[in-house]
């Protein structure tokens, strides 16, 4: 059986449609997975694909995240269909959701879902399995301490990853004695453990075509909420209904300007260990604001 054929069979035991799989398919590039979609009877689907079998636990981990972010109820993600192997291929089935515009309305939904989900605790900071952000493993062993968590997790194993690709030095000198700083960075600051999308940049968010608001793509785990603030301020794409909206349902606490920088800096570390160099001083100008701060 072909690739097509064996996707189409997947969906057909998972919902019991007679999936139209004769039509070729139209496969995109993106930067981490290729996509495509499939018609099942009247409803379609978004497939998601990558190489077997390393990519299939990236999927199995990203639609357990799917699931998790639709617990609230308060805004929609795609629903996961199936994931599997074909030969060398693993891939991932989501629901199809055609996009549209919200406007200010649907960024004041977008902004007072988020709070919402992020009112979802447990009771460490972490999850019960690993994950990927981007194609980077993201590692969530479940931690009491916040800042325990963020130093070891997030930013140290960041910084080791940099160094094996070839960026030690000053950036990642500068970047482990940021480690032992980061209790001064927090000093004060106690979050709960919320339930985050882990990597909130505006293209991980839009609008059905009903103008309502759409999570996708996640890097769940439970940490400090304004993680997620943070990143949805680092390239930009939510306007201020959506901040404002947010503030109200969930007002920030005193000092996240600092912390902003310091959750943004997981982020720049990420893109410099899968994009390269052109964020390595980026990297160095957080790390170098954020070890000025609290000197």
């Amino acid at each position: 059986m072909s690739l097509q054929d064996d996707i189409s069979a997947a969906i057909e035991r998972a919902t019991g449609s007679v999936v139209r799989a004769r039509v070729p398919w139209s496969i995109a590039s993106g930067s981490i997975n290729r996509t495509a979609s499939i018609g099942a009877g009247g409803a379609r689907y978004f497939v998601k694909l990558n190489d077997a079998p390393a990519s299939l636990e990236m999927f199995e981990a990203e639609a357990a995240g799917l699931r998790l972010l639709a617990q609230p109820g308060v805004l929609r993600v795609p629903q996961p269909i199936c994931c599997g192997t074909s030969g060398v291929t693993a891939y991932l089935v989501l629901e199809h959701i055609e996009l549209g515009r919200g406007g200010a309305p649907g960024a004041e939904c977008l902004g007072a879902g988020l709070a919402g989900i992020h009112r979802m605790t447990r009771p460490r900071f972490g999850w019960d399995r690993d994950n990927t952000i981007g194609s980077t493993p993201q590692i969530n062993r479940p931690t009491d301490d916040w800042v325990a968590f963020y130093r070891d997790h997030r930013l140290g194993f960041q910084l080791e990853l940099a160094e094996r690709n070839g960026y030690g030095g000053p950036l990642t000198k500068a970047g482990f004695r940021l480690l032992e700083k980061l209790p001064l960075v927090c000093a004060g600051h106690h979050p709960v453990a919320s339930l985050l999308h882990g990597d909130l940049w505006g293209g991980n968010a839009a609008f059905d075509r009903n103008g309502v608001p759409v999570l996708y793509d996640p890097a769940v785990y439970f940490g400090d909420r304004e993680t997620d603030l943070a990143m949805t301020e680092l390239f930009g794409g939510f306007d201020a209904s959506f901040y404002r909206a947010y503030q109200a349902a969930w007002p920030l606490t005193v000092g996240y300007e600092l912390r902003r920088d310091l959750y943004q800096l997981y982020h720049v570390l990420n893109h410099l260990n899968i994009f390269g160099a052109g964020y390595a001083d980026h990297a160095r100008r957080l790390i170098d604001r954020l070890l000025a701060a609290v000197r």
